[in-house]
């Protein structure tokens, strides 16, 4: 039932299912696991967004080509669209992952994606990745800012303010939940100037912190 859910999901059919089924194991749950289908999709991914980059912008130097693929094949953004795909739901954890959040954690996000990247490839060939790829980043490919490109939502929101003279944000810990060893962030934004306060969550300070600006960041630019 989880392989056919997650094909459906990626608009591929697998003529190999068990292909699929190791892609969507942890390596938490035991062997054979999903870590070297991972390590060869995530080749897969850096050729096809590559590929489709060069296409897309005819006019980008090398460097700015570079920039480009390093920000939408980094964690942050593989984890995104793993969620948006309902992909946590249909991995294959074991007890421990399952009890601590694993599902949702965005390196076994990330991980798992590429995964399933790589038993595409295997499945289907490179042609048919690519696709997949370009279609798994609808609206990522196109919509993209060379200004902000590579800065972390708290710089972003600091160079906002500071460009327009006000005070910078201050950060605050809401809340902190679960065991020593997992736990789970919630952060405060507050920007008095623009009465801002938005919520970011984390399994650090830290990205409880950039989660909070990156809301921030959004809701300040959406009031220009």
């Amino acid at each position: 039932m989880a392989v056919a859910g997650a094909s459906e999901l990626l608009g591929y059919a697998f003529k190999k299912p068990e292909l699929l089924r190791q892609a969507l194991t942890h390596r938490s749950f035991g062997a054979p696991n999903n870590e070297r289908l991972e390590f060869l999709g995530d080749s897969v991914l850096n050729c096809a967004v590559a590929s489709c980059l060069f296409r897309l912008y005819p006019k980008l130097s090398e460097g700015e080509l570079s920039r480009l693929r390093a920000n939408l094949v980094k964690e942050q953004t593989l984890a995104e669209i793993a969620r948006r795909q309902h992909l946590g739901q249909r991995l294959v954890l074991g007890e421990g992952e399952v009890r601590s959040g694993g599902a949702d954690r965005p390196s076994i996000l990330a991980d798992g994606l590429e995964a399933i990247l790589g038993a595409i490839y295997l499945d289907g060939g490179f042609p048919v990745a690519e696709e997949v790829v370009s279609r798994l980043y609808a609206g990522y490919l196109e919509d993209v800012d060379l200004q902000t490109l590579g800065k972390d939502p708290k710089t972003l929101l600091q160079e906002y303010l500071q460009g327009r003279r006000l005070a910078l944000p201050q950060y605050s810990i809401v809340s902190t939940t679960g065991e020593a060893h997992k736990q789970l962030f919630q952060v405060e934004c507050l920007i008095q100037d623009l009465d801002i306060r938005s919520l970011g969550k984390g399994h650090s300070r830290r990205s409880a912190e950039q989660n909070a600006a990156q809301l921030a960041y959004q809701l300040a630019t959406s009031h220009v």
